[in-house]
């Protein structure tokens, strides 16, 4: 089933679920107590908490989100039921926290002037820098209501593609450039396309060739201002590493001066036994 385009009111308050879900999460509540929450800051003239009650229901009888999300088909994209299902699987290294910030970044994105390759850009990196399921990915990302059938077509074939053709030859050759320079070369377009790209896309991808994707999407923000996708705050495992080596430290200086004192015939152990009044009376 396609989900239809919806209204701006909905995705204000969809950004705004996805912000305070991300923002509360970090304090380890339970998501059936947030969502609860939540529901009741949310506008109740949208659909959101309509959607929600049935995220509730999901969760209480599975523990899930994605389920119910997969089956409001009609109000969440398949991409968005996509995330949160990859961020549910346990062995997965994407975090929730990091569905959450996708799915608030895609959702202010479609405030502003949003448009079929920004958007697919934007999503498609999403894939590649967590390094997502591509197949089943790109499958919920044709799905879009943003994209035609002409753009649902060349996702797929795209899909198929990825992985043994380079990727900024599939984006050029999908690109009003790439048209350009058939007809000035007095070649047929029969069989070529769809021209989806512009120009300028054509001619980044064409100037990232033989390069890494991510340096492709980078230009395409710098160059045409697509939407950045959120990078995860990382935090340091070594953080206590100082005052864990500070300690370590100390211990070797007092092993290294009990070495030295038994060297010398200096040491004097009975500094080290217990007084008698210190010890626990058993009588």
């Amino acid at each position: 089933m396609t989900t239809p385009t919806l209204d701006r009111s909905e995705y204000v308050e969809q950004a705004y679920l996805f912000q305070l879900l991300r923002e509360r999460s970090a304090e380890e509540m339970p998501m059936q107590e947030l969502l609860e929450q939540i529901r009741y800051e949310l506008l109740s003239t949208t659909k959101l908490p309509l959607a929600i009650d049935y995220l509730l229901t999901e969760l209480k009888h599975s523990g899930l989100m994605s389920p119910a999300m997969s089956k409001l088909s009609h109000y969440f994209t398949p991409f968005q039921a996509f995330l949160i299902h990859q961020a549910e699987q346990e062995a997965g290294r994407f975090t929730i926290q990091t569905a959450l910030q996708v799915l608030e970044a895609e959702a202010n994105y479609r405030l502003k002037n949003c448009t079929a390759p920004g958007l697919f850009f934007f999503q498609f990196e999403v894939l590649c820098r967590n390094r997502l399921h591509y197949d089943r990915g790109l499958t919920a990302i044709s799905s879009d209501p943003i994209f035609t059938k002409d753009w649902a077509k060349w996702i797929l074939q795209f899909r198929a593609q990825v992985g043994l053709v380079e990727i900024a030859d599939l984006l050029f050759l999908a690109s009003e450039e790439y048209s350009e320079r058939l007809v000035a070369a007095n070649q047929s377009l029969e069989g070529k396309g769809p021209f989806l790209f512009g120009r300028k896309e054509g001619r980044i991808a064409f100037g990232n060739r033989r390069k890494e994707p991510l340096f492709l999407f980078g230009a395409l923000q710098r160059h045409l201002g697509y939407p950045v996708v959120p990078r995860p705050v990382r935090t340091s495992e070594n953080q206590d590493a100082i005052p864990q080596l500070m300690r370590r430290m100390e211990r070797l200086e007092s092993r290294i001066k009990l070495m030295e004192e038994e060297r010398r015939a200096s040491l004097d152990i009975t500094k080290f036994y217990k007084k008698e009044d210190s010890l626990p009376n058993l009588d």
